[in-house]
């Protein structure tokens, strides 16, 4: 216990010194960054752009990936777009979806990101509200999209879940693999399945034992229900939760990890745990859907991103990844971005022996996002 609060301040130490951009951690404060002055653009030149965040932005996880993909944009734009958000948002309280929206709104952001699956609803209702007919809404998650001024942006992290699944189920000396999850959602659902039928083709073994947080950024639910994982077997833990908790308790008890969002292989304690994480690059979407903001041939669209792109990817596999690991990850990784391995191919069970996709079918984006069951081999708590 001692070490996995030693841990965490130190996470928090290193993070809150490397962040860049941005205001205290405290709810509804807007941080901004802006390029250089010597960029040559007049203020009536800069387009501000607003980010609306659930977490802070060195929070070592979600946020801070959403955050990295800010500074990119920045970055990239120099002085012709200037970026501001909004930290510590609770996406369950519309209203102060809205609210932040509007702060960002009055110092003239207009183009307003949403980065948390519920800020989704408040801010689509914004979009066709008087005041906001101006501002172009982009979100991140949800199927939220209109004709004029909101689209919508996520990617196919099924992909590289599979492959942490390959590797979580060449690694398990138990056969037994947990999974912190946020919320019994079909976005975490279709992770489940993509780890779990990862782990299952290099190990028919394996089960995968899940405990939901029941919300998007818990750390301490987080902590809590990687111990839980970790007290029925399981040692390999893997999660789709915001903060690098999980990873933590698993690096505590000898475990591996497996993270989300962010290469944590970084952080003190994790060198002997850390193994990979899927992972977000949002500047792959932000970059040219700004440029397309500003060149005034912006469409709201629903963008979903793969590997093949470079939206979604997984973090390079550290020393404690096996060689046999590493060679099938790379074999298959390399089909995925050639579009030759879909990841729900039948035939497929889910838990309750009900086959759910027959043999010979594969399952489209439609198919993968109508999932509400859990595959064969999964056993969850809420």
């Amino acid at each position: 216990m001692k070490k996995i609060l030693i841990a965490s301040l130190i996470i928090v130490m290193v993070f809150a010194m490397t962040a860049c951009g941005g205001g205290s951690a405290s709810s509804g404060t807007t941080g901004n960054g802006t390029a250089g002055a010597d960029s040559g653009e007049s203020g009536d030149d800069v387009l501000t752009v607003g980010f609306i965040y659930i977490g802070a932005v060195n929070d070592g996880g979600y946020t801070q990936a959403q955050h990295n993909g800010t500074l990119a944009v920045q970055e990239y734009f120099k002085g012709a777009v200037q970026c501001i958000w909004e930290e510590n948002i609770e996406d369950t309280n519309a209203q102060a979806t809205q609210d932040a929206a509007a702060r960002l709104k009055d110092l003239g952001a207009t183009v307003i990101i949403g980065t948390s699956f519920g800020f989704g609803e408040p801010l689509y209702a914004l979009a066709d509200s008087d005041g906001y007919k101006d501002i172009t809404f982009l979100h991140f998650s949800g199927g939220n999209i209109n004709e004029t001024n909101f689209g919508n942006y996520f990617g196919a992290m099924e992909e590289p879940r599979y492959l942490t699944g390959i590797i979580a189920g060449l690694q398990t000396k138990t056969n037994k693999l947990g999974y912190v999850a946020a919320y019994p959602y079909t976005e975490v659902k279709i992770g489940i399945n993509a780890f779990t039928l990862g782990a299952q083709s290099v190990n028919p073994a394996t089960t995968v034992n899940v405990v939901y947080t029941n919300s998007w950024y818990d750390p301490a639910g987080e902590k809590a229900a990687a111990e839980a994982l970790l007290d029925q077997g399981c040692d390999v833990i893997t999660q789709h939760a915001d903060t690098a908790t999980p990873q933590l308790a698993a690096a505590d008890a000898g475990a591996f990890a497996i993270g989300y969002n962010l290469d944590n292989s970084a952080i003190e304690g994790l060198e002997d745990a850390f193994l990979t994480a899927p992972v977000w690059h949002h500047d792959v979407y932000l970059i040219p859907a700004i440029q397309a903001i500003i060149d005034g041939t912006w469409k709201p669209e629903a963008y979903y991103g793969t590997m093949a792109d470079g939206y979604v990817d997984l973090a390079p596999l550290t020393k404690n990844v096996s060689d046999e690991a590493k060679a099938k990850v790379g074999e298959i990784s390399g089909k995925i971005k050639a579009g030759a391995f879909p990841i729900f191919v039948g035939p497929i069970k889910d838990n309750a022996g009900n086959e759910v996709v027959p043999e010979g079918t594969t399952l489209d984006h439609a198919g993968i996002w109508s999932m509400e069951y859990l595959v064969e081999g999964v056993s969850a708590s809420e």
